[in-house]
């Protein structure tokens, strides 16, 4: 009887250990990523680990793109990889263009029959091919408390594209990325961006930010922060730096897939310019987004300097050069793309940059995100630095954006965009505050 009591106790103490190691882990309160910036292509990329073994993938950062896209080669035979089917629920979450099937290869991960197609996009060769829909486990990615990167997550059956290498007949199809990137990831306003698919699985709130950063690695990484805030961005939570203004919706298509539903790109409504306080006089009818879809303001991750329609690029170009004569510096010859280059000799310095004139984009509810030299001004060469916005020209079909703030204007600026509420939080030169996004962070 006794040996009875004890094998009983010493059952119940198993079954109180096993279930306190089947504990299942607490909900993560955000998610995180680095951040990386290559100096040669000037993309900003991240780092994830895919399937069962786990393949590194580095893939650009596209706020533009609609899903998460790799190129899957032989490298890529995961155990835990199940295609999508056509017509599937999943596939018509997806979008799915087509059913495919796996020609001229042998069946494997990502080369399958009978497969939702979808058709990834690459952003600097500027052509698609019909890729693979299949769940796999997405790892790498770091439950956050807004200051440090807690524990590596695996997220299973996560949506995502693969391409497989030449399976088309498209040869390249990695054209354009930075050296050893392999796909892109997509943020786009859709039901299986990253974003959506981690809120939507772990009930945080629908809410991404970035903080993209100025430098290469070697002088630290930004960040991407899924599910909110806080954004601790040393020194400082960055989150009460940040000032709201709505994120509209464009009611057309904007691509890279052209179709009946509205754009699913990140636009702002800007009012107004103004450069060292001064309103730049242009046809403001350009900000508005009219019945085909054309004008407004977006927000873009893979083209490194603002762009901005002809008729709104000469007027800010000539105000700038103007306002920089008042401050006595010295304009020299343009080098392109840019249209205005100084002799940095004639500039000073400040906390946020060479001390030139600052230009406010003036936002829909009265608020203006300021931009100082760090965000408007390129180094090209010894002594000279170039007011960093180009040309866009006179925008033509299909859809044409007036203006497309670019990269390095978003650099060291925390961007919050909340896809409930439908509005970007944004904080100005974090360089005002004795802080950037440039930094080391323990993973």
């Amino acid at each position: 009887m006794a040996t009875s009591s004890a094998l009983f106790s010493v059952l119940l103490l198993s079954l109180l250990s096993l279930s306190v190691t089947l504990k299942p882990p607490n909900k993560p309160h955000a998610f995180i990523l680095p951040i990386e910036k290559d100096p040669a292509t000037l993309q900003y990329s991240t780092s994830i680990d895919m399937g069962t073994p786990p393949v590194t993938l580095d893939l650009v950062i596209d706020i533009r793109e609609r899903f998460l896209w790799f190129e899957c080669d032989n490298a890529y035979n995961s155990s835990t990889y199940h295609p999508v089917p056509c017509h599937s629920r999943k596939c018509k979450q997806a979008k799915g263009t087509d059913c495919i099937t796996c020609t001229n290869h042998p069946l494997k991960t990502g080369c399958t029959n009978n497969t939702c197609g979808v058709q990834p996009f690459n952003p600097f060769a500027e052509f698609f091919v019909s890729g693979d829909m299949g769940e796999d486990t997405l790892s790498s990615i770091y439950s956050t408390d807004g200051a440090t990167a807690l524990s590596n997550t695996h997220v299973p059956s996560f949506l995502s594209s693969c391409v497989y290498p030449d399976k088309f007949g498209v040869q390249g199809f990695l054209q354009g990325l930075a050296k050893g990137k392999k796909g892109v990831l997509g943020l786009a306003r859709t039901a299986i961006s990253l974003p959506t698919q981690l809120a939507t699985k772990y009930k945080l709130d629908h809410k991404f930010a970035l903080c993209l950063p100025s430098a290469s690695k070697k002088k630290g990484f930004g960040d991407l922060f899924v599910g909110g805030g806080p954004y601790h961005l040393p020194p400082h939570d960055a989150s009460k730096f940040l000032v709201y203004t709505p994120l509209i919706i464009n009611p057309h298509s904007t691509g890279p897939i052209f179709d009946d539903d509205p754009s699913t790109e990140y636009f702002i409504d800007v009012k107004s310019i103004k450069v060292d306080g001064k309103v730049v006089n242009f046809n403001t009818s350009l900000l508005s987004i009219n019945k085909q879809g054309d004008g407004g303001t977006k927000l873009s991750t893979v083209i490194p300097y603002t762009k901005l329609h002809s008729l709104i690029y000469q007027p800010l170009v000539n105000d700038f050069v103007k306002k920089a004569g008042v401050r006595k510096i010295k304009r020299v010859a343009a080098v392109a793309p840019f249209g205005a280059c100084f002799d940095s000799r004639t500039i000073g310095k400040t906390t946020t940059g060479p001390a030139v004139p600052t230009i406010d984009l003036i936002l829909k509810g009265g608020v203006q995100w300021r931009m100082y030299g760090a965000n408007s001004m390129v180094k090209v060469a010894k002594n000279v630095l170039c007011l960093g916005f180009v040309d866009g020209g006179l925008p033509g079909s299909p859809i044409s954006t007036s203006i497309v703030i670019g990269g390095h204007q978003l650099e060291d600026n925390l961007l919050e965009f909340d896809l409930v509420s439908s509005k970007l939080g944004f904080s100005s030169s974090l360089r005002l505050h004795n802080a950037k996004c440039s930094h080391f962070r323990v993973f």
